[in-house]
This record gives structure tokens, sequence and C-alpha cells, in this order.
């Protein structure tokens, strides 16, 4: 069901609402949470697509907030609410209102949206473009438990990181944190299972590729070694290689979607690391509403205190030779005792009489 509201209040959307779930039999009670989302015209759709599908696992009345203060001051000066108010089929499990405040009324969204959540049911705010320098001290995110920005979206991914960390608060967290989950897990399942001494680790992606950063700064934090962060053609992340005393550790992921995991005396193995949708992403930030302290480490780490290019690729290279070498040595030294071992398998065998009545060797009549 939808219903167009121009020139409404927040009380007439309330009012609707309430009349749209008698109409489609839709408890209010089943939905766990408010998910605010702030953008704009160009972009609302594909925002409300992706928080509409993660409502499917965390079923949400979403508030999409569009503002549309006006180009001339005329435009400005006119303040006025429309909203779209879809509930049922459309959206499948919980409701979705489009706000669009026009003129000075941009100014004032927290006005706009307080009336409309969900009583005693966490708010979460998302910025998918055009955060604010600081998310905690906005308006709309001092209503909000946990608050979702995405550095990716910004012209300089690597300064967005600077102001996320400056600007810190408990419940801030960035869907290009939350793209590196599965790297991060993989990575630490590898080390769970007993390693030699990492020296230092190189970080592969894209240039300007926020997640590319995080994840060099979440290793940097966590094993206090150097760490460097080189560019590729990607696409996103590429690779990790961790320099140990043994070899490398590299995990590999030159297609965006099938990884390869290399550990000096393990078998080389695939691991699935698919880049996932931002639906993904969102349901994943919906399933906590805690401080991500992980995250927090990690941004704070600072990333003027990575290691400057080349620093740590020569010891990659070094470590790789050194591998292979030992590696070569190995078969060599295999292929020696073998060498060995065959005349005295042969001379055995001639003395050895031969028996009567003409036997079969071990190997007749096999395939």
């Amino acid at each position: 069901m939808n219903i167009d509201l121009t020139e409404t209040t927040s009380a007439q959307i309330n009012a609707a609402l309430v009349g749209a779930r008698r109409a489609t039999g839709t408890p209010a009670v089943g939905m766990v949470l408010t998910l605010v989302i702030v953008t704009d015209e160009g972009n609302h759709y594909d925002a409300l697509k992706a928080a509409s599908q993660a409502s499917k696992e965390h079923p949400s009345r979403i508030l999409v907030v569009i503002k549309r203060p006006g180009r001339s001051p005329r435009e400005r000066a006119q303040a006025r609410l429309d909203a779209e108010v879809r509930v049922g089929n459309e959206t499948d499990t919980g409701e979705t209102v489009l706000l669009r405040l026009h003129g000075e009324l941009a100014g004032h969204a927290a006005s706009v949206v307080l009336p409309l959540l969900l009583p005693d049911a966490p708010v979460v705010v998302w910025w998918p473009e055009d955060a604010p320098e600081n998310p905690a001290e906005d308006l709309l995110g001092r209503l909000a438990a946990r608050r979702i920005t995405d550095a990716a979206s910004c012209e300089d991914p690597v300064d967005a990181l600077r102001q996320r960390a400056t600007a810190y608060a408990p419940g801030d967290t960035d869907l290009a944190w939350t793209r590196i989950t599965p790297w991060r897990s993989v990575l630490a399942s590898a080390l769970d299972q007993g390693h030699p001494p990492i020296e230092s680790a190189v970080v592969e992606g894209e240039e300007y590729n926020p997640s590319t950063e995080l994840l060099a700064l979440w290793l940097a934090d966590r094993l206090h070694v150097p760490v460097e962060r080189t560019g590729s053609p990607g696409p996103g992340l590429t690779a990790v290689r961790l320099v140990t005393t043994d070899g490398v550790i590299c995990l590999d992921r030159p297609n965006g979607a099938l990884a390869e995991l290399a550990v000096p005396g393990q078998p080389e193995r695939h691991v699935a690391l698919k880049r996932r949708t931002t639906a993904e992403l969102i349901a994943e930030e919906l399933r906590r509403l805690d401080p991500d302290e992980a995250y927090a480490h990690a941004v704070a780490y600072g990333v003027e205190r990575l290691a400057p290019a080349g620093a740590v690729k020569a010891d990659v290279a070094e470590a790789e030779a050194k591998a292979k070498a030992e590696a070569k040595a190995a078969r060599a030294d295999d292929g020696k005792d073998d060498a060995g071992k065959a005349p005295a398998k042969k001379a055995a065998a001639k003395k050895q009489p031969a028996k009567q009545g003409g036997a079969k060797s071990p190997s007749a009549g096999t395939s």
C-alpha cells in the first residue's frame, strides 16, 4: 500500500502509518529498529533498495530523509514536507517512509524524524553519501545508537579515515570496515593455528580504496609489525602477505571472488571471498548495536604510521626466494635419497633365488 502526502506533517504521517497497518494487518511490534537513511534525490533509490533487502533479516521502519533545500532564495525560504508511506507487499517486512524536506525545513530533519521513531526500539542512522564531519554531533546522529558512514563515497577516502579517527564516538562505524570482515576472519583463523614469528606485512589493493587502508591499519595495530600498503589493479582488495621467519603467508584474491590461502608447510587451499553487495553490508551492521572496539582501534592507529612504500616489498621478495630455494633443495635431497636406495634394492633382488613354478610379480595383472 502506497500513500502520498503533500505539504504534510509528522502527525499526519503517523496517522497514515496506523491506517495502513490496520488495512494490511501488519503489526508494528514485529519491527526491531528504526533505520534512518540521510541522502539526496539522486542516491535514494539504491540506498532504499539495499535497506529494503536488509530489512528481510532485520524487520525495521525505514525513514528516508531526502533534503531539497532549493537553489534560489525563494525556494530556500519555502518550507514544505512531502511524504510517501509504503506498507505491505512492496516492503515485505516493516514500513518505509520517504520524507522530502524542502526549503528551510531541510535544516531541521531531526525535528521531523523524532516523532516517527518506533518507541522503545534502537535507532540506526546511515549516510550513504556526504556524511557529516562528526556524525555523533549531528542532530540526527544524536538520536542513534549506531551511525554508519562510507568512506568509499568520499572524494578523498584516506582523508575521510583521518576525519573518522578524529571525530570517533562509540557507535560509529564505516562500510569500508564492514567490507574487510571476511578478510579479517580468514587471516585470524590462519594465524590461530600457530605460526612462526611475523616480521612484516604487505596489503595490496586499488588506489584510494579505504578498505585496503583499514586492513593495513588493523594488521599493524594487532601484529605490531611494519605494514606496507601498495597499489594494484583491483578489484578492491587483492592480496595480503605476512612475512614470517619460515616464509610468506599469502592470501591472494585476483578476481574479486575466490581467494587462495598459502601457508608455509601446509597445502594451498581456496577460500570464498566474493565482493558483497551494499544490502549484505548493511545487514551485517544491523546485527550488532554495541560499539565496535576493533574498528575504533584500527582507525585510531593512523595511516601516517604505516610503512612507507617499498619498505617491506623487499622483505617479501627475499622471503619468497628463500622459501623457493629451500623447497628446491628439499626436492634435490629427496632425489638423492631415492637414487642411493635404488642400487641397494636392485642388488638385493639379484641375490634372491628365483622361485620354482614361474610365480608372477606383484605388479602383474594390475592396470
